[in-house]
């Protein structure tokens, strides 16, 4: 597939697509700057501090400047005997890491009012079209982070589910036990107009466009056929684990979404009238973008719906459970919704990544960093131990290889985990599970805790509310370690 096309180099702005939200985009901008802002003054603040470390005042400069620059203190008693040895600029990196982590999760209500007031897909818009859960299940890779309100222009919100896998190889297990609650609920009648909604699971593969071999999917060796293959094989696993349990058309409706992490362009891959998905038959946002370039926004939007029409003929039908116009219409506003952002990267990314590849700044294990939705901040493993996402955190640790370690810097792991306030202990017990997650990480990855070149810290958030993050260990602990 092509790249969209670049951005222009006139300096009168030229007209977009008529159905690009332009303010959408000037939101989002603003949001990544914000965000990524914060996290380059991390290394400019270091950089500054590594020049000046034997000057008498260091200290005293040190806390000013971090102060000024990044809104928090450093740990005193490593600055204080500076002059001796030098600051331990690995450990004092993944701390800064790590605070401004939490200084965005903090601010987040602050940095994104803008853009959620405007998504044009969320709740409302999808129990019209007949679904209570959304699942995702994309691939770990940073890369693919901003899937929800960049590439999809969807709300997150809670029941929309994102559990994130090196080459979308989602747990089928824990897929059947997430549908089985949710089924449960809706059979209950927790699930408001339950009777006549769906759960939708969502697999999400990625490639690239202009390095297939060097920046496809690293959990699948950059195969891209590999890498569609598998995400498809799970999918159809997952629908047979349901039927062979609760019985014949139990499994909910399943949705394979591809993302060329050079420009955020997708394509959409649905089930044939058989339930079958094609690897090599899918519809491609880009190409859509590009003939519907210039036309008035009516005539756009119906250039893609008849190009759906078409697709699903050619495809003899549609497996939806009966919810076929849902289903076109949650795809098709998707498809239009991606509009805006290979927009968004034509204008602010020259219509491609300068970086295509790896360029997170941790790894986050367990449950994702809430209310953290940027391209490449991260690299997320879903995991409940060690030994279920060791191949996840073994890709992750490839990867800070080169961006890190390389350099003398850590590997900054930031184990994460969710509680209900409303359960009794359940705080605790995320807590205990934090750190017994970051005790096995230690020992899995012991050469570099040894070395001084891993760093993790644990943290837990309320599930409902996820506005902070509350630290389950002191920064000072775990740099030891």
């Amino acid at each position: 597939m092509q790249a969209a096309p670049a951005a222009r180099t006139h300096s009168t702005p030229q007209p977009g697509h008529a159905l690009v939200d332009a303010d959408l985009n000037d939101c989002l901008h603003t949001y990544e700057q914000r965000v990524r802002g914060r996290f380059a003054a991390v290394l400019d603040v270091l950089r500054t501090l590594s020049s000046c470390q034997h000057e008498r005042d260091f200290a005293a400069q040190a806390q000013t400047l971090a102060l000024q620059k990044l809104g928090f203190e450093l740990p005193t008693d490593w600055l204080a005997n500076a002059w001796v040895a030098g600051v331990d600029m690995a450990a004092l990196h993944a701390h800064c890491l790590f605070q401004t982590v939490a200084q965005s999760v903090q601010q987040a209500g602050f940095d994104q009012s803008c853009w959620r007031a405007r998504m044009p897909i969320g709740p409302q818009q999808w129990r019209d079209w007949g679904y209570h859960t959304l699942d995702f299940s994309p691939c770990a890779d940073g890369r693919l982070q901003a899937l929800l309100p960049f590439i999809l222009r969807t709300t997150p919100a809670p029941h929309v589910w994102v559990k994130a896998y090196a080459g979308a190889l989602f747990d089928v297990e824990h897929d059947v036990a997430d549908w089985t609650q949710r089924e449960l609920e809706r059979l209950t009648g927790a699930i408001e107009g339950g009777a006549q909604l769906d759960y939708l699971k969502v697999a999400v593969y990625h490639y690239s466009s202009s390095a297939p071999c060097e920046q496809g999917c690293a959990a699948h060796g950059s195969l891209d056929e590999q890498a569609v293959q598998a995400a498809i094989e799970r999918l159809v696993a997952l629908q047979m684990a349901v039927d062979n349990t609760f019985g014949l058309g139990a499994a909910p409706q399943v949705l394979l979404i591809g993302v060329d992490t050079d420009c955020d362009a997708i394509r959409i891959h649905l089930p044939d009238a058989s339930g079958q998905i094609h690897r090599t038959r899918f519809l491609d946002s880009a190409t859509l973008y590009r003939s519907s370039f210039g036309m008035p926004a009516a005539a756009a939007q119906q250039a893609v719906q008849q190009a759906l029409q078409r697709h699903v003929t050619e495809l003899g039908g549609l497996a939806a459970k009966g919810n076929e116009a849902g289903l076109l219409a949650l795809v098709q506003a998707w498809l239009i919704a991606n509009f805006s952002q290979i927009e968004y990267v034509n204008r602010h990314h020259a219509g491609r990544y300068a970086v295509i590849g790896h360029d997170e700044a941790f790894v986050c294990a367990g449950e994702a960093v809430p209310l953290l939705h940027l391209r490449n901040q991260f690299y997320f493993a879903h995991l409940d131990t060690v030994e279920e996402g060791a191949a996840d955190l073994d890709v992750g640790a490839r990867i800070f290889q080169g961006l890190n370690v390389q350099r003398g810097l850590a590997l900054p792991v930031l184990v994460h985990f969710t509680y209900n306030a409303r359960v009794p202990g359940a705080r605790e017990r995320a807590v205990q599970r934090g750190l017994r997650v970051a005790q096995a990480i230690r020992a899995r990855f012991s050469d570099l805790a040894e070395r001084g070149l891993l760093h993790c810290r644990v943290a837990v958030s309320e599930r409902q509310a996820g506005s902070v993050l509350e630290w389950a260990e002191h920064a000072v602990s775990a740099a030891a370690h």
